[in-house]
């Protein structure tokens, strides 16, 4: 119907439609003029923007204002609102204004063009032209609501690829300014210090709803997340870390079964490879631990890292736990030794050394001080006896003993392979 003529087939409005809308049309940077100088009177934060991003705003509000004369001419043929409004606004204005202030700018504007109506169109058509732009500002609304979720889906996703891009440094760490520049573009605080958190992904949950619920666990237990689901493998840093499992904690229902394995702590994102190359050895190592807690952390697994290959678990025990023993002048190793052999008795123990239980219970207290496992707990036992091993494998001069092998100390503490390479390398000298 055109909307010269009223509803009902009632005798027709003395106003010409087509008319109106051509002196729209004409009018348009008049209105546009008129709705910047509304905005740059009441708007502080308009008026603080970059001039290029002002000018693109007038850019817009006279298209829209061109596109609005079209869809008063004729409303079917013209739905395309988003695209004759917003096609012409660069990527850059729509990350400068947030949704909220182009709502804020849309009621402004539509204030100052409202007044302005019956200059343009008449007084005559002034109320129709009016009454249409009140449903046309609603498409535009609509309009903008939806250019905005389209950018945030396509940051989102950005966002993604660039997380994912940081967590897999961190593996394989290699961290260098571009990681840390890409960590600054993701607004990660890295507030304190950080841990790694690995395990087992969720299945057959969607990758982006497991990157959700860690998130939201880890920010109600005051932590920020970044995330990465690498195949069957989930992958967290946590910042804000005080006790690394009990920061692990927060997130560790959100993996799927098995073992959860947590890091050191490191105090920069550039550190964290560390962590996360003992947290991953944790993780190939903890099925050896069936009682093993989840999460657990990496350095409770130091024996059965060990026994998997892991060199620097194998250092760790023969420096941190043997070597404490065998710097004692040889006292307190014997008696982890006779405690072992005796099947954990103090009075067998104290029987075989002619000692009395007092002195055996006083030095095993003295192991747990210089080493931080206890002999009485059946766990602290198993971790002296593999470090006990492995250090008479490696110095064996420090308990009367030779080397009992190729490799020596060196073959007993590099990583798998290493040890085939250096036996494979040429004799000198």
């Amino acid at each position: 119907m055109p909307r010269g003529r009223a509803e009902g087939g009632g005798p027709a409005r003395d106003f010409d439609p087509d008319e109106a809308a051509r002196r729209l049309e004409r009018g348009a940077g008049e209105l546009s003029s008129q709705g910047l100088a509304r905005l740059n009177e009441r708007l502080s934060w308009y008026r603080s923007m970059p001039a290029e991003l002002r000018s693109w705003v007038g850019v817009i509000l006279q298209s829209a204002i061109v596109a609005f004369a079209a869809w008063y001419r004729d409303p079917r043929r013209h739905k395309a609102v988003s695209a004759e409004v917003f096609g012409a606004a660069p990527p850059e204005l729509i990350r400068a204004i947030r949704l909220e202030r182009v709502v804020q700018m849309t009621r402004v504007a539509l204030d100052a063009v409202e007044e302005s109506l019956e200059d343009v169109v008449g007084p005559q058509a002034a109320p129709d032209v009016h009454e249409a732009m009140l449903r046309y500002s609603r498409e535009v609304a609509f309009a903008a609501a939806t250019v905005y979720a389209r950018a945030a889906e396509d940051r989102g996703a950005w966002d993604a690829r660039l997380e994912a891009l940081v967590v897999d440094s961190v593996l394989r760490n290699e961290i260098d300014e571009a990681v840390l520049s890409q960590a600054a573009a993701l607004r990660w605080p890295g507030r304190g210090a950080l841990t790694v958190v690995v395990g087992a992904a969720p299945r057959p949950q969607d990758p982006e709803t497991v990157v959700d619920e860690i998130r939201t666990a880890a920010r109600a237990a005051g932590h920020s997340a970044l995330v990465g689901v690498h195949g069957e493998r989930l992958v967290v840093l946590l910042d804000q870390v005080g006790d690394p499992v009990a920061a692990a904690r927060s997130v560790a229902d959100t993996f799927g079964p098995g073992p959860v394995v947590v890091g050191p702590a490191a105090q920069t994102l550039g550190s964290t490879g560390a962590s996360a190359r003992r947290a991953l050895a944790g993780l190939r190592a903890a099925p050896g631990w069936a009682d093993a807690p989840r999460p657990v952390a990496t350095d409770a697994l130091l024996p059965e890292r060990a026994l998997a290959g892991d060199g620097h678990a194998r250092r760790t025990l023969v420096t941190d736990v043997f070597g404490p023993l065998a710097d004692d002048r040889g006292a307190l190793m014997d008696t982890v030794e006779a405690y072992l052999s005796t099947g954990s008795s103090i009075e067998a123990t104290s029987r075989r050394l002619l000692v009395h239980p007092n002195t055996v219970r006083y030095r095993l207290r003295r192991v747990h001080e210089l080493t931080g496992w206890s002999p009485s707990d059946p766990r602290g036992l198993f971790v002296l006896r593999v470090a006990l091993t492995l250090g008479r494998l490696v110095e064996p001069e420090r308990v009367g003993g030779t080397a009992g092998g190729p490799g020596g100390v060196v073959g007993v503490l590099q990583e798998p392979g290493e040890e085939l390479r250096s036996r494979r390398s040429p004799r000198t000298g």
